[in-house]
């Protein structure tokens, strides 16, 4: 078999990238003699697909199962494939260490799904990922680096050997996911610098993004990613109306077309928005207006006939 070359970087064996579309973060496939991992597992409307890709990976390779689940962070992107994947091939599911109680009680107070407006189905984790420790995944050792600023409890994986990094929603070639913690008053903009100074510090010829393209002009992506965090952080403002359009973009992603009527409703009651509207010091009424409008501004979506349709 051919090996894969990205922007002249040559994929070690033993790694497999699934590039996903927004709705559901990139899986990275990682398989070696005695460990078979999946970091990372897509949005449940896509739980299917993600199923099918690791089946369809293991018969390529006579691989007879998978080992075990790796979340970077439990966005509902990255961990929405968990429960399908435990069920199919019964694999342990590890996750950040900081989630591991909001998880065995399923809190939903504690966990992001509920308040980001988003579904999650409900899955056990068998072990954790700890900031500083090592994780076999396939046939190498990987870093496990703590990355907050996206979501605080966030994790990085880096390949000394092949210096490679999985850099969840910390790094895109082209910026970050959104901040946030700085929605619901935690604070964000400190800790994604740090995120950056930290990558900036590792040898890195090859980033697998949680959304994108890998990529290996690295220290580019650093500088557009820094560039975004001071328009970012210089008008909290201005951040929360970014989280709001995205928010409602992901969800419309998943709708495809929604009654306006329906996606007010949904508005009201995703915590979040709520904190941004009232952040932003708008009555409810001109949020709702203002939030669909928003995107229409931007492109991102049409309204046609009182629905809202979205434009990828």
């Amino acid at each position: 078999m051919t090996a894969k070359q990205i922007g002249g970087y040559i994929l070690p064996p033993g790694i497999d990238i699934f590039e996903r579309g927004w709705l559901s973060a990139n899986n990275i496939f990682l398989y070696g003699n005695e460990d078979v991992s999946l970091v990372d597992t897509g949005y449940c409307a896509h739980e299917q697909l993600t199923v099918d890709l690791v089946s369809n990976t293991l018969k390529q390779y006579g691989l007879s199962s998978l080992s075990k689940v790796v979340n970077t962070h439990l966005h509902s992107d990255h961990c929405g494939g968990n429960a399908a994947l435990s069920k199919n091939f019964d694999c342990e599911i590890w996750i950040p260490e900081a989630e591991a109680i909001a998880v065995q009680n399923w809190d939903q107070d504690l966990l992001s799904f509920q308040q980001l407006g988003q579904d999650c189905p409900r899955f056990a984790h068998q072990g954790v990922l700890v900031s500083g420790e090592e994780i076999l995944l396939g046939p190498y050792r990987w870093q496990i680096l703590s990355a907050p600023g996206h979501d605080n409890h966030s994790m990085m994986l880096y390949q000394e050997q092949h210096q490679i990094l999985i850099s969840a929603d910390a790094l895109w070639e082209e910026g970050f996911g959104v901040i946030f913690p700085e929605l619901w008053g935690e604070g964000g903009f400190e800790e994604v610098a740090q995120t950056l100074e930290l990558i900036e510090r590792l040898p890195v010829a090859l980033v697998i993004p949680g959304h994108g393209k890998p990529f290996t002009g690295v220290k580019k992506s650093i500088e557009i990613a820094k560039s975004r965090l001071d328009y970012l952080s210089s008008d909290a403002d201005r951040n929360a109306r970014h989280g709001a359009k995205v928010l409602l973009k992901y969800k419309l992603l998943e709708w495809r077309s929604r009654e306006i009527k329906a996606v007010h409703q949904w508005i009201r009651a995703t915590p979040a928005l709520e904190n941004v509207r009232q952040q932003l010091n708008m009555t409810i009424e001109d949020f709702e207006e203002w939030l669909p409008q928003a995107l229409v501004k931007s492109k991102a979506a049409v309204i046609e006939q009182d629905h809202l349709l979205n434009l990828d």
